[in-house]
């Protein structure tokens, strides 16, 4: 443990006094509404978005780099924006993708102490910063009417299962939820069918049914065009 971790913690268990904590939380509040406000400005004018997720470490040479430029790139032939996290690795493929393509490059960049930082295939008056983690998957999940992930770690994971729990419950619309690379995500979905489902019971049937997965860009697109010519588009809630 660092000992920037271990302050973290022993000032978690500190005894403040209500003047204090009142003063924290509400400048906290300000910030938290700053972010939202802005989020909302922007990407309101933005149009019909589909989020591009993945790991921030994946290197140019890799092929899930190369897919998720090629998918974005024909995202935006096909007129849908590209949003994603707007850091490196996957993040900058599909800004790329994007940005070869004449397209919307959106960049929602969260500000962390290693591996993050803005890329420069962002269209300049498209780029949001945001502290806060929640107030980012926020932003996501409003302004996309789709979802691709291609292979990444905890970040990836955590935005495809709050995708994922969104639908499921229905708190959003069933945007189409894509996972790219079959043989990357088998072993989860192996655990979600026989584990989480077939021997704990913890999910419906018709959950299974909520992504789809695939190996190529044409048919990641495919399944966004499908979803595309069914429904009228517009903010997710």
């Amino acid at each position: 443990m660092t000992d920037k971790n271990e302050e973290k913690i022993r000032k978690a268990f500190e005894n403040k006094d209500w003047s204090e904590i009142k003063a924290t939380d509400s400048w906290q509040i300000f910030k938290i509404m700053g972010e939202f406000v802005e989020g909302f400005e922007k990407m309101g004018k933005i149009g019909p978005c589909v989020s591009v997720f993945g790991s921030a470490r994946t290197k140019p040479d890799n092929k899930y780099y190369k897919l998720a430029e090629e998918i974005s790139y024909k995202l935006v032939k096909e007129g849908y924006g590209v949003i994603t996290g707007g850091g490196p690795g996957i993040m900058e493929a599909g800004n790329k993708g994007a940005k070869t393509g004449n397209g919307k490059s959106v960049g929602l960049n969260i500000e962390l102490p290693f591996e993050q930082y803005a890329n420069k295939y962002i269209d300049y008056d498209k780029l949001i910063s945001f502290d806060y983690f929640f107030v980012r998957k926020t932003i996501f999940l409003k302004y996309s009417q789709g979802f691709i992930a291609l292979p990444g770690g905890f970040g990836t994971i955590d935005e495809l299962f709050e995708a994922l729990t969104l639908v499921q419950t229905n708190k959003i619309a069933e945007f189409p939820i894509v996972l790219v690379g079959k043989d990357y995500w088998k072993g989860l979905i192996d655990w979600i069918k026989s584990t989480m489902y077939l021997e704990e019971k913890n999910v419906s049937p018709e959950d299974l049914d909520l992504f789809k997965v695939v190996d190529t860009a044409d048919e990641a697109v495919k399944i966004i065009n499908d979803f595309y010519s069914k429904y009228m588009l517009k903010p997710n809630f």
